[in-house]
Order: structure tokens, then sequence, then C-alpha cells
């Protein structure tokens, strides 16, 4: 949602910090011993995932962190450090997306993310604001960028005029899904593609009452 009021200079500037703190370890791998083996390592299973993400009809996604995107002029735009790499799901019915993290979306273990959209939890009615904010903070994760402020930001992809500024929900084990899609999973509603047997990770509730 657009804005036009923008924070006080020294506001905006503990925001871009704390956004740079909070967020960026999502956005960056893990740093391991450097060598020859472990990067091999590293690329093989970014490939193994993004192979996975393309074989499910999903369509890679490169995005990066930018601060300040309420703004109308993407030239005030703050460009901070790192990448990250979702599946995009496309619906061919209606056009709706739904985002998901190439390492969530690939991982047979169990994660914040993955559980969240399975288990489908009510929105609650005490959220203010922004719908898909409120309910991704209400389920232990954020998309917020230097907190609550009007300056915005999120995962950007300046070549998708669909979803240039993608809101991603981000749970503490850094795994994600975009926040509108749980959203409207919340209520039964799926936005591109259902991720149940989609996801490596098996829906652990498919068989017990919610």
């Amino acid at each position: 949602m657009k804005r036009l009021l923008l924070a006080p200079i020294p506001v905006m500037i503990v925001c871009i910090a704390l956004a740079i703190t909070v967020f960026l370890p999502a956005t960056t791998r893990p740093v391991h011993a450097a060598g020859p083996d472990n990067a091999q390592a590293q690329a093989a299973a970014l490939s193994k995932a993004e192979e996975y993400c393309l074989r499910h009809d999903g369509q890679v996604d490169v995005r990066e962190p930018y601060f300040n995107t309420n703004d109308d002029n993407e030239q005030n735009w703050l460009r901070l450090s790192g990448s990250a790499q979702f599946c995009k799901f496309t619906s061919g019915k209606d056009g709706s997306r739904i985002h998901v993290l190439l390492s969530t979306l690939d991982s047979d273990k169990p994660t914040m993310a993955a559980l969240a959209y399975y288990a489908e939890i009510p929105l609650s009615g005490s959220c203010n604001g922004n719908p898909a904010s409120c309910y991704c903070s209400q389920l232990g994760g954020s998309d917020l960028f230097g907190g609550v402020n009007a300056n915005g930001g999120g995962w950007v992809q300046k070549s998708d005029p669909v979803d240039t500024v993608l809101e991603a929900c981000i749970f503490p084990d850094m795994s994600s899904i975009d926040s509108w899609g749980l959203t409207y999973h919340s209520f039964g509603i799926v936005r591109g593609r259902d991720l149940d047997g989609v996801l490596k990770y098996p829906n652990p509730y498919a068989n017990k009452s919610k």
C-alpha cells in the first residue's frame, strides 16, 4: 500500500540499520570454510533446488532487498546487500501467484514457513493495517524492513510489473513464503498453486483434523 509521508531522516537511518541487521541473514548463504569442495557443494545444492522448482512448473525468481519502496520515485529506493532466489508459481486460471524461497521448497525437513502454510491458522481479528503483514507477524515471522514505518521495503524484481515488490514472510529458521500467499491460504484460497504436494516436506496435518 502506498503512503505519501516519509519518516524523518534520523528515523530513516535507524530503519535502514535495522533492516540490514534483521533481514541480511535471510538473503545470504551460510558462510563456511573456503575451498573448492565446499563451493561445488553449494553450487550443486542450489542447482538441485532450481531443478526441483522447474520440475514442478515453477519459475526461478531472483530478487533483491530494498528499503523505502513506498516512495513512488524508484530513484529513492535504497538497495540493500544480498539477494534471494524464490520459486514462483503462477495460476493458469486467474494469474495469481505464490512465491516460495528455493531452500524452503526443496527442504525435506520441516520448516516454519511450510508448517505455517499447511496449518492454515485463522487470521486474528486484532490485525490492523496490511492484513498479510499482520498475519505474517501473527505466525511468528516478519516481512517488515526496519519495523513499522511509512517507508516500506521488500524483495524487488524491477522487471516484474505484477509483483515488483514482494512481501516475503521470513521466519526465524530463515524459511519463507510470501505473506499474501500465506494469508489467502488461511482462508482456503489457493494463490498460484497449491503447495501441498509441491513442498518437498509433506503435510503433517493431512490426516488430522485442524
